[in-house]
């Protein structure tokens, strides 16, 4: 479950995906936070920027990719026994991107996977749990994680869903 409003500082950040044709673009990171993982491309708000806009920037930088229909479909709070800060991750999804083919950076390696070869063995822990919402599309939803300081193990976690609708933007 997440932290009570207020008990831990909020650090706010994106995941953006792009999911056409039975397949997703995912990234190796090469560096940082959840270095050896497979992900979705995005990082941290910027002073003044929303959460779309830190998407399609990160997947530029990350990927050299455009999302042309970027919709938020998601919000997932973590928390870690061992941070301070709790993290919001906004999770973008865009079906039409530009140029057709992705650009490794010095973070990512970008890699298109189809939906059945998913590798969640090298991913975090809680992707199982949710991506088949990012994936599907129909529903906006939420979800809370906790977990140890091993960064692996979930403590707790629930996720819910909503019909997708303007107002979930």
């Amino acid at each position: 479950m997440a932290a009570q409003a207020g008990a831990r500082p909020r650090k706010e950040l994106t995941n953006a995906f792009v999911v056409a044709g039975g397949r997703v673009l995912l990234g190796m990171k090469k560096r940082g936070f959840g270095e050896g993982k497979w992900n979705g491309f995005g990082g941290k708000l910027q002073q003044g920027e929303t959460a779309l806009e830190a998407a399609q920037r990160e997947l530029l930088e990350e990927a050299s990719v455009q999302m042309l229909d970027p919709q938020l479909v998601g919000r997932v709070t973590y928390t870690y026994e061992d941070m301070q800060e709790e993290l919001l991750v906004h999770v973008f999804r865009a079906t039409r991107w530009t140029p057709e083919e992705p650009r490794e950076s010095e973070e990512m390696k970008p890699c298109w996977f189809a939906l059945e070869d998913i590798p969640f063995a090298n991913m975090w822990a809680d992707d199982e749990h949710w991506y088949e919402h990012m994936l599907g599309g129909s529903s906006f939803f939420t979800a809370n994680f906790a977990f140890a300081k091993d960064h692996k193990t979930i403590l707790q976690h629930d996720v819910k869903l909503d019909p997708l609708s303007k107002t979930s933007q």
